[in-house]
């Protein structure tokens, strides 16, 4: 990072004057520039910069937590004081600097804050006028196009400096299609940490055709058939189920408060042997990668599941601290106003053996997904209702007919005991997840696999 204003050692000591088992400064710098159009025309151009600080302190194995944007060393040690007026019992150990590690995240060709911002611009009307070209029953079509570069500067009281930077990188193009009345939408995303090479593998105008012939092609489905069926879900649906229904049970906080199906399950066979569930922050250039998590740690691959056998949770310090663990790299914050907590990166179920046109082959009669949609999860016991934004049927084998306005409804951990075939292929998705009332970068994936009974929302015979 830039140089900074102050001593962070002389930061901490003050924190922890009042006591403290662990302490850490987190400060942040973020650059970003956000466009938008629709209606054809450009609706939004904003740039800006967010910088601050944030010190944590846990003591007894609670946070105790303050931030501020004035990046003096007179305001820090206002906030460090604010934070051991908290505590009690005198902390006086000395602390030495014993590691500083510099990285500068993944190798980025084109760096979105060197380009000029007309570029950007173009971008996002190539997306736009590629959609509408598609059908003239194109009613509506909205791209959006952000950037962020984010460095952040981790201190703490072990004596580890770790300095990062990370670049952001989304473009999502959202279309409404209309005839007789009937509205469909398609939409599609692409992105992750990397620069605009990324249009280079996926062109605006690959990805706006993608989402208008979406909505196009669900004007004339016919609507899903309703009842228990097998679904098999393709590795292009990206990992929505895996992660919402099942991931969020894995962090280790929630598992540790009771808030979780997989509390105290450690061990224990949790899904079908077919299943291994991964996350894994240092796949370069996904979405929810990175050098180090938001608290210096080293981000990992981290098995959790493992032939249907539950062997770890995700975990940042604090609640690593609580199971006598080590941290797995999942500490994780929206910015530094916010504390970190256990959080997914690139979180996905494991390829398996089975070839993807198999799967479909051994399905009489069923629904394929080749997008998810949104929907609601129940993050302590799983349960789940998802929409299908495309989907087909599939007869005697075959991919066949497109239907629209299905919904799968379930309980995520049911359905990874049940899975009796899983393809060799993945796929990956991109989002923001949310959590505590913060919103982090993530990826998802999984292979195409095939769940043998699942509620199927739709026209009920």
């Amino acid at each position: 990072m830039e140089s900074i204003r102050f001593d962070p050692l002389k930061i901490i000591k003050r924190a922890l004057k009042n006591g403290g088992d662990f302490c850490d400064i987190y400060m942040e710098d973020t650059r970003s520039t956000s466009l938008s159009c629709e209606e054809d025309r450009i609706e939004r151009v904003s740039t800006g910069r967010d910088a601050g600080c944030g010190i944590r302190v846990i003591a007894n194995l609670r946070t105790y937590y303050a931030y501020t944007n004035e990046l003096t060393e007179e305001a820090l040690l206002e906030v460090a004081d604010l934070v051991a007026s908290a505590l009690k019992d005198g902390h006086t150990e000395d602390i030495a600097l014993t590691k500083r590690s510099e990285f500068r995240g993944f190798d980025i060709r084109r760096r979105p804050e060197e380009e000029p911002l007309s570029e950007k611009v173009s971008l996002v009307w190539r997306g736009n006028n590629a959609a509408r070209k598609v059908d003239k029953r194109i009613r509506q079509v909205k791209v959006s196009y952000r950037d962020a570069e984010k460095r952040s500067l981790i201190v703490n009281s072990l004596g580890e400096w770790v300095e990062h930077r990370n670049t952001y990188l989304v473009y999502a193009v959202h279309v409404v299609a209309e005839e007789g009345g009937v509205l469909q939408t398609g939409y599609e995303p692409v992105g992750g940490c990397i620069g605009l090479e990324l249009f280079e593998e996926s062109p605006p105008e690959v990805v706006a055709e993608e989402a208008a012939k979406r909505a196009v092609m669900m004007l004339s489905a016919r609507p899903a058939p309703g009842g228990r069926m097998m679904v098999v879900l393709s590795s292009e649906a990206g990992g929505t189920m895996i992660h919402e229904a099942v991931g969020h049970g894995l962090e280790a906080d929630l598992a540790q408060e009771s808030l979780s199906v997989y509390t105290g399950k450690l061990g224990r066979e949790v899904a079908s042997p077919l299943v291994t569930v991964i996350d894994d922050g240092t796949i370069p250039y996904k979405r929810g990668s990175a050098m180090f998590d938001d608290e210096g740690t080293p981000t990992q691959k981290t098995v959790l599941i493992e032939k249907g056998v539950l062997k770890s949770y995700m975990y940042d310090r604090l609640s690593a601290m609580k199971d006598g663990k080590s941290s797995t790299g999942n500490g994780r914050r929206e910015s530094y106003r916010h504390r970190p907590i256990p959080r997914m990166t690139n979180t996905m179920i494991a390829p398996g053996e089975s070839d993807p046109e198999d799967v479909v082959r051994s399905v009489e009669r069923g629904l394929f997904v080749k997008k998810m949609g949104g929907g609601q999860v129940n993050t302590v016991n799983g349960d789940f209702v998802f929409e299908v934004s495309e989907g087909y049927l599939i007869e005697k084998g075959k991919i066949g007919e497109p239907v629209r306005g299905a919904t799968l409804t379930g309980s995520g951990p049911k359905v990874i005991r049940i899975i009796d075939m899983v393809a060799s292929d993945l796929g990956f998705g991109i989002g923001t997840c949310g959590k505590d009332g913060q919103g982090v970068p993530v990826s998802d994936a999984q292979p195409t696999l095939r769940i043998p009974e699942i509620v199927v929302g739709g026209a009920v015979k």
